[in-house]
């Protein structure tokens, strides 16, 4: 497949001293060299080490809890069931909101004291004076189990008379969307296209598993040491543990991974519990194992594609119907569901859309938030469906999508208008150009190259309200301090903003220090999830640093007798723009305005749109404030007689409005990238009547930097999104479109689609026997 590169619209980007260059990060060095410290590595004199006994059923009631064994044996603090707080209960609804109001049915218990509901719910807490004695103690805890029935199919789980996880029927979540005439949309079309695909969990398997360490500070506050994606948990701890919200002090540290995973509440509160119960301070650290056990994965989905279109390619109606599996308890499966839901369609102008959308109730394991929130297992159903489509048609899969591609002004199938570039068809052709000429089949190996298309909304659900906060300030010296409660995932969100301070402010890099990820300290900036940090809080430390930065060229006005817009400040120097060797050091600029009480510091808050939810019956409304487009291109080689799938090339191309950080923006992009093809090829989380069978990183596999090639990242900047300087997110969008490029590569290789994921060498063959 041959496309024409075409150059691109004309965009008008203002030149940038500090924004855009691939400058090293503030905390590269720190990591380089092993000197960052991470939740995991912390240690306090007097401290005890906490565990979880967890459930071995998937379903059933608890007839006997004894623990009196292991609170008697020596070395053994303190020993937690349900019973002993019958009060803690967390608030799984969407963390970190504005004072919305707590979805109905989204409290979960801490320890499960009369009912489990699925294999490794937590029921005991222990704390003991090493990791041995605590081991020994939970091998001390007795338990009987009366078996219950289970559930662990969600279409199962929505016939009469089903065992009920959730009451009243096991329906966690429903969406739809209705915009046009669905039935007469079918009638226009010259060809329907039908198909059902199949998308299984994801595990985060994130470089550090969870930890965390917690006390009781001098003040009497609960004080949590941890990994963790969102430190605005604290409210909903200081409800569960029964405090006041202001003797919860969440001290974040440097995140070594996340991906969703480190959304929920984690160990914080038991750790919580333990440091109240003993008094003492208490570290959790989870094994590679318990992990896996305890923490949510991606939903799986079944998704039913049909589409009319005319013998062109033109879509003219488009009908799709998705069940999840929510596991156990809710967690965010009905915000995952929304997601999906929205992103059901592609990025295509579609006039006549219908989809029903439902969350599932089950026995398994439970599923909340993953990289991209929905959207892969959006884009692998559509993109396929696509691709089949064009199949069916005996068109070229790009010539379809052209005739289909979104474009600005036009209306998602929510009715949101696109406001920003939507440069499809510019990322699928540079994309798959950059694959170059097709390498040629040999022997059994048939060799393939594909593509897919997406679109990914950055930001929060607009209903949300949702807010970030970020305070700059100029130091007398001519150094930048910025504070602000981001979460760094490694992602570069808290080098984002100090990025963006220097170059409003006109200092070098290196004199710009960020504190980060406290709840008592730092300004609430919100969660690091949803694509938000770089659109909410970079936006916020823009506005403060542009507040700074006008007291200091006020101030400079005078000095020089100029008009302030003839005047700029950089390399720590305020200058006049037409005669550049006039300058004042920045250095006594900032004396001069101290001096005589001027402020140096701002605190800015930055609000997303707010808006009303959408229509609960079409659907209809804004959702979220803008989208990132993109596609991912893969050339892949298929042995026919093994099944075998190799990927030789891979490009991803993306608009991402304006990279603050290029080679940030190019490792988000090749990791997203490199997390897609795992979950596409070789991610196979498989879960028997709720058991993980495949419970570590032996039996789970993910890809090395040995399994697939360098993906080429091509950085697009229309200049148009809503972020600082024009930026869009990029964080979990270079992810979704991964799978479905590798799944439309193997399909042009053997001519035959595989609607399910991983892409398996026994799926392969199987599909080959089919076909």
């Amino acid at each position: 497949m041959k496309y024409q590169v075409k150059p691109l619209p004309q965009v008008n980007l203002p030149e940038l001293r500090t924004v855009g260059k691939p400058l090293r990060k503030v905390d590269a060095m720190g990591k380089a060299v092993g000197d960052t410290v991470y939740a995991g590595d912390y240690s306090m004199p007097r401290m005890l080490h906490g565990k979880v006994f967890r459930s071995k059923q998937s379903s059933a009631r608890i007839t006997r809890l004894d623990v009196s064994k292991a609170r008697a044996l020596p070395g053994v603090a303190c020993v937690i069931t349900g019973f002993d707080v019958p009060n803690a209960r967390l608030v799984s609804d969407m963390p970190g909101q504005t004072g919305q109001k707590q979805r109905a049915g989204s409290d979960v218990p801490v320890l499960a004291s009369e009912q489990v509901r699925f294999y490794g719910e937590p029921i005991a807490l222990v704390a003991a004076e090493t990791l041995e004695i605590a081991d020994k103690a939970l091998s001390l805890i007795e338990i009987d189990y009366e078996p219950l029935p289970g559930v662990y199919d969600p279409l199962e789980a929505m016939k009469p008379g089903a065992p009920i996880v959730t009451p009243p029927d096991n329906i966690v979540a429903r969406w739809k969307i209705r915009k046009g005439d669905v039935e007469s949309g079918f009638e226009q079309a010259d060809l329907i296209v039908e198909n059902t695909f199949r998308i299984p969990y994801q595990e985060h398997a994130y470089l550090e598993p969870e930890a965390g360490v917690a006390w009781i500070d001098e003040r009497g506050a609960i004080t949590i040491r941890v990994s963790t994606q969102v430190i605005e948990h604290f409210r909903t701890i200081a409800r569960a543990v029964g405090v006041r919200q202001n003797k919860i002090h969440i001290q974040g540290t440097m995140v070594g991974g996340g991906f969703g995973g480190k959304e929920d509440i984690t160990i914080e509160i038991y750790l919580a519990l333990l440091a109240k119960h003993t008094a003492r301070p208490v570290k959790m650290v989870y094994t590679r194992e318990e992990s896996f056990l305890a923490h949510a994965k991606r939903h799986p989905y079944v998704i039913k594609h049909r589409t009319g279109v005319k013998k062109n390619g033109q879509i003219t109606a488009s009908k799709i119907e998705m069940i999840s599996d929510s596991g156990a308890y809710p967690y965010l499966s009905p915000y995952v569901l929304l997601y999906t839901t929205v992103m059901a369609p592609g990025p295509y102008r579609i006039n006549n859309v219908q989809v029903d959308a439902i969350s599932v109730a089950t026995n398994n394991p439970y599923t909340s938030a993953f990289r991209g929130f929905g959207g892969p297992q959006a884009c692998f159903a559509y993109e396929q469906q696509m691709d089949d489509i064009a199949r069916q048609l005996g068109l070229d899969p790009l010539e379809v999508r052209k005739v289909n591609f979104l474009r600005t002004g036009d209306c998602t199938a929510t009715g949101q208008v696109i406001e920003s570039a939507t440069w499809l068809e510019e990322t699928a052709t540079r994309a798959m150009a950059a694959l170059g000429e097709q390498t040629p089949d040999y022997g059994s190996v048939k060799i393939g190259q594909g593509f897919a298309s997406y679109f990914q909304s950055y930001g929060r659900i607009t209903w949300m309200h949702d807010t970030s906060q970020a305070w700059v300030g100029l130091e007398l010296d001519g150094t930048v301090t910025i504070r602000a409660g981001v979460p760094d995932l490694g992602a570069g969100q808290a080098n984002s903003l100090c990025q963006i301070a220097a170059e409003v402010l006109g200092v070098p890099l290196e004199r710009v220090t960020i504190y980060t990820t406290d709840s008592a300290l730092t300004p609430l900036s919100g969660t690091s999830t949803a694509t938000r940090q770089l659109y909410m809080s970079g936006n916020a430390a823009l506005m403060a640093a542009t507040a700074v930065r006008n007291v200091l060229l006020n101030r400079a006005s005078k000095y020089f007798e100029e008009d302030i817009e003839a005047l700029d400040i950089a390399d720590g120097k305020a200058f006049i723009k037409s005669d550049p060797s006039q300058t004042l050091d920045l250095v006594d600029l900032a004396k001069m305005c101290a001096s005589e009480g001027m402020h140096l510091s701002n605190l800015a808050l930055f609000k997303a749109p707010f808006t009303d939810p959408i229509n609960p019956e079409t659907g209809q409304g804004q959702v979220w404030p803008d989208f990132t487009f993109g596609s991912f291109a893969v050339e892949a080689a298929v042995d026919t007689e093994t099944g075998e799938v190799t990927i030789l090339k891979a490009a991803a191309c993306h608009d991402i409005g304006r990279a603050i950080n290029r080679a940030a923006a190019e490792g988000q992009i090749i990791g997203g990238g490199m997390q897609g093809l795992g979950y596409g090829l070789m991610e196979n989380l498989i879960v028997k009547e709720g058991v993980i069978k495949t419970p570590s990183l032996t039996e789970y596999l993910i890809p090395t930097s040995m399994d697939y090639p360098d993906i080429q990242a091509i950085i697009l900047e229309s200049g148009t999104g809503l972020g600082p300087f024009g930026a869009k997110g990029i964080g979990e969008p270079s992810l979704t479109p991964a799978a479905p490029a590798a799944a439309s590569a193997i399909a042009n290789a053997l001519g035959v689609s595989i609607p399910e994921i991983p892409i398996t060498p026994e799926k392969v063959l199987a599909a080959l026997e089919r076909a």
